[in-house]
Parts: C-alpha cells; structure tokens; sequence
C-alpha cells in the first residue's frame, strides 16, 4: 500500500504564547513518536480565538512560533502544517496564516485565510475576523513526494468553487485548520469535511482545537481525517488528543477510476450566466 501517516494535534490553547508553543512542541513528538509523517496543528494554535488577542499575538516569518515549527521539523523529520497564527506583514496588516514546512524545517507553503469568518447568528454567535484580520487572495498549493497538498482555513471550507479549483490544480490532500464553534459545528463541520472529500475525491484533514468551555469563543474540536469516498476515516471527541492515521494514497486514483466525476465535468454549461 502507497500510504502516509497524518497526525493531528488537537491542543487546548490558553493566553500565554510560550505555552502554546512548548504544548505544540511535545504533541509534534508524540505525534512523530507514534509514526506520524505529517502534522496538522489547529487554527489558531498560538493564540485564543478571540479579536482582542490576534494583534498583540502576531508575528511574523521570524518570529518565536515560526522558529520553533521549522526547528522542530528539521529535529524530527517530518512535515508539519502549522495550524494557523496571526501574522504580521511589514505594513503592519494582520493575516490568519498557516505555514507549511517540509522535512529540512524549510516554509514551502503559506496559506493566509481568504474568506473571512464574519458571522451573526441571532442570540447564539456574533464574530467578525475582519475586525482584525487582513483576507488573503491567494489559492495555497504545495508538494510532496506524497503528491500535491493544498491548505484552506476553516472559513474557507464551505466555498465549494475554492476546494474544486485546487482538486483541479491537483491536489490529493487538503489540510484545514479550523475552530468551529458549538453553533457551526455540530450542524456542520463533519458535513462540510466529507461533501468536499466526495465532490473531489480527495482526503480532507480538519484539524481544530480542543474545546475549553471557559473561554470566549467554544471551539467543537472534532478534528478528523475523510477518505475520498467520503468516509470519516478516524475521529477525535472534544478532549485534547492526537489522532494518528495511515491513509492509503491509492485510494484516491482507484476511487476516480470506478466514479469519474472530475472527467464527467461539463465545462461548457457551468460558467455563470444568471440571466439566461
């Protein structure tokens, strides 16, 4: 079996940087310790989920954070998709940003969150990232010997066009960051992780935060890895946990070989024409 071994670190995140930084350091080595090739840290794994943090928490491509992923990374040799931190560019913008580095401890990829969570659900959720944050306009594609990876941060999940575009680029993987709260998630989060995996035959990694009903912003945790035929392949409570799994790579091709929906495609009637 063509396989990979994904471990995703389901962290509880408090207030204090350093902590957050040594909690991510020892679940990467028991995550390796335990075989894991790759490892997916949650959004926001650095930082609370919470507006008034983000700037004060920020840095940037030399920062502590980004120092000690690369360092832990070329340690262990391994892969390790950072989750996501507030990044701060020269111009003093703020990006929610995932950063991507390979086995040499080398960033190779760097996702900046495009669509932004601004959300009002009466009487249950009101947040707005773009108090804060910058978007990013960019498609994050990066690879591997394992083939082509993509990233999206939460938000960016449930805009189907955006998945679709880097299944068509290529991508085998996609690995998602995302701290659904407990209005979205229930309703949503395993619901949207396997309708991309089916409608582009991809593995779909989510990789959120442990819950900690004391703070602000109640993540669903949940973080789980679906196969590209939509199954949910392994599956993590609420609980700070590692979830470590071997996925089988050839499952992809064999699953678009026996349901081609990406050669069925009908290009010449999907363009936008809303007034015909």
């Amino acid at each position: 079996m063509n396989s990979l071994t994904f471990g995703l670190c389901q962290m509880r995140v408090s207030d204090v940087k350093e902590e957050n930084i040594n909690k991510a350091e020892k679940m990467i080595n028991e995550a390796a310790d335990r075989g894991a090739d790759f490892i997916v840290l949650p959004e926001m794994f650095n930082c609370p989920y919470d507006s008034s943090y983000f700037r004060k928490f920020a840095e940037d491509k030399n920062g502590e954070t980004v120092k000690a992923l690369s360092q832990i990374a070329k340690k262990r040799n391994i892969y390790i998709a950072g989750g996501s931190i507030p990044e701060k560019d020269q111009g003093g913008n703020i990006y929610n940003t995932c950063f991507v580095f390979d086995k040499g401890g080398n960033i190779i990829a760097k996702h900046r969150k495009v669509h932004l969570f601004n959300i009002d659900m009466k009487d249950r959720i009101k947040f707005a990232e773009s108090d804060v944050f910058k978007a990013g306009d960019k498609i994050t594609l990066f690879d591997t010997p394992y083939g082509k990876m993509g990233v999206a941060i939460c938000y960016d999940i449930r805009f189907p066009e955006f998945i679709r575009i880097m299944a068509l680029k290529g991508a085998k993987f996609i690995i998602v960051p995302a701290a659904f709260n407990m209005a979205t998630g229930p309703a949503h989060f395993e619901v949207l992780f396997r309708s991309r995996a089916i409608d582009n035959q991809i593995y779909m990694m989510g990789c959120s935060p442990a819950r900690d009903a004391l703070t602000s912003y109640i993540s669903y945790g949940n973080s789980m890895i679906v196969d590209p035929w939509g199954n949910v392949v392994s599956k993590l409570g609420y609980d700070e946990n590692i979830l470590v799994k071997k996925i089988d790579i050839d499952m992809i091709d064999e699953v678009r070989k026996s349901l081609p929906l990406l050669k069925n495609r009908r290009e010449d009637l999907y363009s936008l024409k809303l007034n015909d």
